[in-house]
Order: structure tokens, then sequence, then C-alpha cells
């Protein structure tokens, strides 16, 4: 009896998981400058569980990202797979299903992560909608920078900033 209602607890959790699910990813790379610098990278994002298919643009160091349904995602997991390969990312461009999520003054939370949308939404957001990752390490320096005073204000270690 007791595995049924453990089941059940994570089916709920798993189901409030999914409302704001991570769809793909355009990961931009910083310092490669070979083919075999890319397939390294692609090969360390290839071992992240939530990563279903990578496919990869040498002429602009870029790693489109597929990731798996009903999986989250772990921003933080693919930044230290990008370090550990020796590079940086430069660009984190990410498409969101929020399946008529509500926000609560710009902000949600995803897999025990809070994402705070930047730019003001003055709609409900629902189905697919682009947004663009702003912390520090998953933009370039310059858009850290713009972006930095609004950051610190509503900062914390696991709080992503986006806009739209």
């Amino acid at each position: 009896m007791k595995t049924i209602k453990i089941f059940i607890a994570l089916m709920a959790i798993s189901v409030g998981i999914a409302k704001a699910q991570f769809v793909k990813a355009e990961l931009q790379v910083s310092g490669l400058t070979c083919s075999m610098c890319s397939k390294a990278t692609e090969k360390s994002l290839r071992t992240l569980p939530f990563v279903g298919d990578i496919k990869t643009d040498l002429n602009r160091n870029l790693f489109t990202i597929t990731f798996k349904a009903n999986t989250p995602v772990d921003l933080e997991k693919m930044s230290k797979k990008v370090q550990g390969a020796g590079f940086a990312i430069n660009q984190l461009k990410a498409t969101l299903d929020f399946d008529k999520l509500k926000l609560n003054n710009n902000t949600f939370s995803y897999a025990g992560d809070t994402f705070h949308i930047m730019n003001d939404t003055k709609k409900d957001l629902d189905g697919q909608v682009a947004v663009t990752v702003v912390n520090k390490g998953f933009a370039a320096p310059a858009v850290v920078k713009k972006y930095s005073p609004v950051i610190i204000a509503n900062g914390g270690n696991k709080t992503y900033h986006l806009v739209i």
C-alpha cells in the first residue's frame, strides 16, 4: 500500500514539473576552434539524461538540443558539461512549453528552480515560447552586464533570469 501511495505522489510531482517543459534549446558555445572541440562538447552533452538529440552547426558554434519529453531539464548540469569540455556558453535560447502556466509576478517554478521573466509580460503565456537565459555563465558578458542590476536584486543561486 505504501508503494502505491509513493507512486501516486511521484506521479503528481512529475505532472507539476511537466507544466513548463523545456522542448529544445540553441546553445552557442564560445572557444570552439575545430570539429574535435565541437565533438567533445557534443559527446559530453549527450551524457545528460534529459537530452534527446543534438544537431551541431560548426559555422556558428551552435548546438540545437532537443530534450526528452516530461524529463526535467537542469540548466546547471548543461553548463557544467560545457565547462568540463573546456568551453563556455555564450548564449542559451530555449523553447518552453508553458501549457497555460500562470505566472506569478513574472516568475514560475520548474523542477525545483525559479525562473524570472525580465521583460514585462502582459499576457498569459500559452504553448511554446522562446526565451533567452541572461544569467552569468549562460550569456555573453555584455548581456549579463545589461541585466546585472535587476539580476542582483532578484538573484539567487537557482534563480534563472529570462527574456522573451
